[in-house]
């Protein structure tokens, strides 16, 4: 990544709840979640190309050059701004693929934005935004920034200010598919719609988390050692399950006493993503 002009992270986020409200025609669903973000995630470098190429350094297992996120980002934005320029891109993968944690969104997200300010395109949030929605339901509210209470297919973002705790997640050793989760027959997909002036608190529940422990031990065992400790949640449609803390040293306190066998980490919440201050700090450079 040392050939790269410009470093940013792509954060990983958490759902604090998600309720499946509805089932639309088209097969999506209908959602309300709670989104916010962590000071924990992956990190891009990109280099302006003159050749018009996209090029992702660094192969991924399992995930073909072509249909990487980042990549299929990239090309999409070149398409949109018809911009004659391409890039080189490097990929540090912290967030594990399947964990619920938003990985390949936040990436994704991070592309267009790192692209629209390096190709000087200024195309604007909700431009970018919209752009996103396509790549995935997550990638919106990433582009934007903002912890947010989210409706429909989770495209519908009103912005929140929230406490913001340290979190001890976890990560047990399996990969979800977001696909077969909300193809279950058992899913429970008729939770009350509630109001933003509504929100539960700390409470809220998780939809998924139920089929997913059914179908997956490992969450299962993982929610159980860490309701030992704090009330454990399930994130997205998992596998990633985690517990809110007051500091830093408590979260780290029980990160400690969990086996070998589950990793984790802590990580601080945050209203407004990290990515966003990285970006705001270079607008503010630029315009001293």
């Amino acid at each position: 990544m040392h050939d790269a002009t410009l470093i940013l992270p792509a954060p990983a986020k958490l759902n604090l709840f998600l309720h499946i409200t509805g089932r639309r025609a088209d097969g999506y669903h209908e959602l309300q979640t709670l989104f916010q973000f962590l000071d924990h995630g992956d990190t891009l470098g990109f280099r302006v190309r003159e050749d018009g190429e996209i090029r992702l350094h660094g192969e991924i297992a399992g995930v073909p050059h072509d249909s990487n996120l980042i990549v299929r980002a990239a090309r999409l934005l070149q398409q949109a701004s018809a911009t004659p320029l391409g890039a080189d891109l490097w990929l540090d993968k912290r967030l594990p693929m399947g964990g619920g944690i938003g990985g390949g969104s936040s990436d994704a997200a991070t592309t267009l934005l790192g692209l629209d300010h390096l190709w000087q395109l200024n195309l604007g949030l909700d431009r970018l935004a919209e752009l996103g929605l396509r790549l995935g339901a997550d990638v919106p509210v990433f582009v934007r920034g903002r912890a947010a209470f989210a409706e429909g297919v989770g495209e519908h973002l009103t912005p929140l200010d929230l406490d913001e705790p340290w979190f001890l997640v976890a990560v047990p050793q399996v990969s979800v598919s977001t696909a077969e989760i909300f193809s279950a027959p058992e899913l429970t997909r008729n939770t009350p719609i509630i109001k933003v002036c509504g929100l539960p608190e700390g409470g809220g529940h998780n939809d998924c988390q139920p089929v997913v422990e059914a179908r997956y031990p490992e969450v299962r065992n993982a929610l159980n050692l860490l309701n030992k400790f704090v009330h454990a949640r399930m994130t997205g449609t998992g596998a990633c399950v985690f517990g809110s803390f007051p500091n830093r040293s408590d979260a780290d306190k029980v990160s400690r006493q969990l086996p070998a066998t589950l990793p984790s980490f802590t990580a601080r919440g945050c209203n407004l993503s990290p990515l966003h201050r990285v970006l705001q700090g270079l607008t503010a450079e630029a315009r001293a």
